[in-house]
């Protein structure tokens, strides 16, 4: 069950102009289930995107990668759940081809402004017949539908908006997400869409994607596990009225970027909420330090250790493994007799060891909450990050153990 994650209804989410979204059951994994989504782009439009630095990614990853960098105009995502199209060579890349044709060929466009994603297992071929015919039978859908039909393991739709205003011209934001396992972003998220009618230039809006994704998916991890297909694209339709950003200076490329990190948070966090077999959801601040990695260093430290983890979802205060992963973070020169560690407003270390005046029934008092602050203050700077993650349940495993049958 996802941790304090609210339900969110089609008609809470913002229609985006120039966006047209439709869902198809193809039946690649499970029969009866919206498992192929297509989002159709009107004309005008820029697309950025970021991907895994996973060597291994997916064919579908290359196949982005290359017709983004090919300058064209994209008209078109395709987007299929239950099968990654990953580790299978030259032939996963010749069917998510296949796909990409397929639907060019019905919107009168080059392949090459066709971007496919896959999710789902690793190491199967794709079944690009399935999803080829299924186009045809598609319906037309709203976010809500989108963000369904994009699920893997997520126990739960993640999608959510914003509207604001630029120079008195209204603005829209929409995204979704999925992801629940193999999560340890090392550029975004597993698969992540936002769209927005702000019109922005393409050279501004791929600075932007990079930007956001650092602020949002780049700051989440569930188990450590860097994804072979991680994707985030950012849409602008320019269909507003407010001015076209072109640079990084324009007075609007700051309101814009904001909003889409708070879009872009909301959905990252809603990754964690629902990471597989979660209980708690945990903020990891770590302050202090000499530069932002560092910070995040730490962060990750204890975001990914499976003894923290699992302390958490005990509800267990055995806050030496904090220090342990603080330990071991990589921070060759830390001066531990600097450094304080708190559980929510509860100091639990500081000077080197033990706070003397830590209570056990106050660390038990936190790690009993559903929602749980980790603060770090390492005392040597002013920099600072914020990791989320999430404990491991016995559902953790069983989910995994389990996720191919």
């Amino acid at each position: 069950m996802a941790v304090n994650l609210t339900p969110v209804s089609a008609d809470q989410l913002a229609i985006i102009d120039g966006i047209e979204l439709s869902v198809a059951e193809a039946g690649i994994k499970k029969a009866n289930r919206k498992d192929v989504l297509v989002v159709r782009i009107d004309k005008g439009n820029t697309v950025a995107g970021v991907f895994t630095q996973n060597r291994f990614c997916a064919a579908p990853v290359q196949i982005s990668k290359n017709h983004l960098d090919a300058g064209v105009q994209i008209r078109a995502l395709v987007v299929n759940t239950g099968n990654a199209n990953a580790g299978t060579g030259e032939d996963g890349r010749q069917r998510a081809l296949s796909v990409c044709q397929a639907l060019a060929g019905e919107l009168d466009c080059a392949v090459e402004q066709i971007l496919p994603f896959s999710t789902g297992v690793i190491l199967e071929p794709l079944p690009a017949d399935k999803i080829i015919q299924a186009l045809p039978t598609r319906r037309p859908a709203n976010w809500a539908e989108a963000a369904e039909a994009i699920m893997t393991t997520d126990t739960a739709p993640k999608a959510t908006s914003r509207t604001l205003e630029i120079d008195g011209q209204k603005v829209s934001i929409t995204g979704i997400a999925k992801g629940a396992g193999m999560i340890h972003p090392n550029m975004a998220t597993m698969l992540g869409f936002v769209a927005t009618d702000a019109p922005v230039t393409r050279p501004v809006l791929e600075q932007l994607v990079k930007e956001v994704a650092d602020l949002s998916f780049n700051c989440i991890s569930v188990d450590g596990d860097t994804s072979t297909n991680d994707s985030f694209i950012l849409v602008s339709t320019g269909k507003s009225a407010a001015p076209r950003i072109d640079s990084v200076n324009h007075p609007a490329y700051a309101v814009l970027k904001a909003a889409l990190v708070d879009v872009a948070t909301e959905l990252a966090q809603a990754i964690i909420r629902d990471g597989e077999g979660a209980t708690k959801f945990i903020s990891v601040k770590v302050e202090g330090g000499r530069s932002v990695a560092e910070c995040k260093d730490v962060a990750y430290a204890i975001a990914r250790s499976p003894l923290v983890k699992t302390a958490f979802f005990a509800s267990d205060p055995n806050l030496g493994r904090l220090l342990c992963a603080i330990g071991y973070a990589g921070v060759s020169d830390l001066d531990v007799d600097r450094l304080s560690l708190y559980l929510d407003d509860v100091l639990v270390a500081c000077n080197g060891g033990r706070n003397p005046e830590y209570k056990e029934e106050d660390g038990q008092r936190v790690m009993s909450q559903s929602e749980i602050t980790v603060r770090v203050v390492l005392g040597r700077g002013a920099a600072q990050a914020t990791v989320w993650t999430c404990d491991f349940s016995y559902d953790y495993v069983k989910i995994n153990a389990d996720y191919r049958s």
